[in-house]
């Protein structure tokens, strides 16, 4: 009987279909976007005859001191609701010759709501096919402007307007006592991000440089940016990398005497781990980090050698991992942090989170290729995966 009772609700069409009610609240909600688009249209056309009066006076008058004559319409678009709208753009010329601009008409167009909601969309997850299905329905306004190749061309020219002002901006009145670089694959390029933690904890991303590989000349020219733009060097600083050796003399040539060196504890446990077994990685894992967290920098680097040499026995690559640089990684112990601090400036997680963001982004490219002269370094997706 319960399931008579089941399929009785149904009747109204197929499992799963919707509900009576849910048609109408879909229905009204419909109606009422239409009747709001239709509304704000009318209300621009009016605001365009508005300019019109005042430039050649009512229409069919013929008012001596008239400053212009109409001249037809002509096919244009407007941006409206992350699409452009077709609409018949009145054209007006003046007495003396020459085609006049109408201020309605100058005013929006100028305005550029598509750039915005391309980029807004896009870095939700949104592909560049989907575009057009993520936004409201506009009834029967004939729009434009929401191909995949339409959005990836506004959100190319957007993002590169708002990276380029952003990685421009001056950094000399920044205090920024800790330094962090780290790179990240994206595609067939490396990018190598600069991330400054100011005397309050803030974070701020300080530029960015792509290559090929973390070399010296790609690194310098990075900290070359950052000097151009105000970041002061004749001041003490910690400054944490990923241990790129590349990286670590661009920085050594840059800063001098005026630095301390961490090495990421993170990217140094993967490289021992990736010398041993599966198996094995979990139990060492463990042992490593307790060798980091012992009290002073003496204790841990006792801990650690200790380590290095039962791993010689049977992971030679491991143990050989382990001891480079093995003093880099306890520059944290040696200044006798503790607390949140340590758990900050410990690794570069704290930039972690940028290359998850810009990952999470740019999971929808397709195809990369070279970012210059504004080009894109990818095409995203046209499947939306």
């Amino acid at each position: 009987m319960g399931k008579s009772v089941r399929n009785e609700g149904r009747k109204e069409g197929e499992a799963g279909a919707p509900s009576h009610l849910e048609r109408v609240v879909g229905e009204a909600r419909e109606s009422l976007l239409e009747l709001v688009i239709q509304f704000g249209m009318e209300a621009f056309q009016e605001m365009l005859e508005e300019d019109l009066e005042r430039l050649c006076g009512p229409r069919h008058s013929r008012a001596d001191d008239r400053q212009a004559y109409r001249h037809g319409q002509e096919p244009s678009r407007l941006g409206v609701g992350g699409r452009q709208v077709r609409i018949a753009k009145p054209r007006v010329r003046g007495v003396a010759g020459g085609e006049l601009k109408l201020p309605t008409w100058e005013q929006y167009r100028h305005q550029d709501p598509l750039g915005q909601r391309a980029l807004e969309q896009i870095l939700c997850g949104v592909s560049t096919r989907k575009y057009h299905r993520s936004l409201e329905a506009f009834g029967e306004v004939e729009t434009a402007g929401t191909g995949k190749s339409s959005v990836s061309r506004r959100f190319v020219a957007r993002t590169k307007q708002q990276v380029d002002t952003f990685l421009s901006r001056p950094l000399g009145e920044l205090d920024l006592p800790v330094l962090m670089f780290d790179g990240v694959e994206m595609g067939r390029h490396l990018l190598i991000v600069a991330l400054g933690i100011d005397s309050e904890g803030h974070k701020h991303v300080l530029g960015l440089v792509e290559g090929a590989t973390e070399s010296s000349q790609v690194c310098r020219s990075l900290l070359r940016q950052l000097i151009d733009r105000g970041l002061v060097v004749e001041t003490p600083r910690l400054i944490v990398t990923d241990g790129s050796k590349g990286l670590e003399k661009a920085i050594r040539v840059t800063f001098g005497d005026w630095f301390l060196h961490h090495r990421c504890r993170v990217h140094k446990m993967r490289n021992v781990l990736a010398h041993l077994p599966s198996h094995a990685r979990l139990w060492w894992q463990v042992r490593l980090r307790t060798a980091w967290d012992a009290d002073t920098a003496e204790d841990a680097k006792r801990q650690l050698m200790a380590l290095a040499s039962e791993l010689q026995v049977e992971y030679p690559g491991a143990a050989a991992s382990l001891r480079e640089g093995i003093d880099e990684t306890l520059t944290v112990n040696r200044l006798g942090l503790s607390g949140a601090l340590l758990q900050t400036l410990r690794s570069t997680n704290p930039i972690e989170n940028i290359h998850d963001s810009m990952k999470r982004v740019a999971r929808n490219v397709k195809r990369w290729r070279g970012g210059s002269d504004g080009r894109p370094l990818g095409c995203h997706r046209s499947d939306g995966r």
